[in-house]
């Protein structure tokens, strides 16, 4: 079975939340499955790396980017380092606000751990309007980085978060795509 017929399996919509009118896409039951997750974390690096073969340093998004983010840079052998909401990084940060499709927030990065002119892997659990990955990536520029590009579990293609992105690195690489 192809791994974008798996995560449409174990991928579950949860109806109005975290609002009325949201139909929720929960990967959490992906990390259920050992083998599935080292099957969507290996297909994420192969295309990453086919598309743009240098990667220095992966930014894992808070927090469900964390997880795979994670697997990711061990096997990649680079530094991961996390971009986090507002509040939750103990020492100097910098930040970026930006629009969800449900609210608004502040992501923040420590300052000083991005090493000039790193090609940065940015990676999240989904790509929705887009906000995220932006913040994200200007958060990297801001710290000297550049953009290799972006990997994600899953994209809502119908929320256009990609067009959005686009400016930042035509290399957007995610496990299944919700049209």
């Amino acid at each position: 079975m192809v791994l974008q017929n798996k995560l449409n399996e174990v991928i579950r919509n949860v109806p109005d939340f975290p609002k009325p009118g949201i139909m929720f896409k929960d990967i959490t039951p992906v990390f259920l499955d050992a083998k599935l997750c080292d099957e969507v974390t290996e297909y994420l690096i192969n295309t990453f790396l086919h598309n743009h073969g240098k990667v220095d340093a992966v930014c894992a998004v808070e927090s469900r980017g964390f997880f795979l983010g994670m697997l990711i840079a061990n096997k990649l052998q680079v530094p991961l380092f996390p971009v986090r909401k507002q509040g939750k990084l103990p020492a100097k940060t910098r930040s970026y606000s930006y629009d969800l499709e449900y609210g608004s927030a502040t992501l923040e990065i420590h300052t000083g751990v991005v090493k000039k002119g790193w090609n940065v892997m940015i990676h999240d659990d989904i790509l929705a309007t887009g906000g995220t990955a932006v913040a994200a990536a200007e958060l990297v520029i801001a710290e000297g980085g550049k953009i290799a590009g972006f990997s994600f579990i899953a994209a809502l293609d119908f929320l256009k978060g990609k067009e959005k992105i686009l400016t930042y690195s035509k290399n957007i690489v995610s496990g299944i795509d919700f049209e």
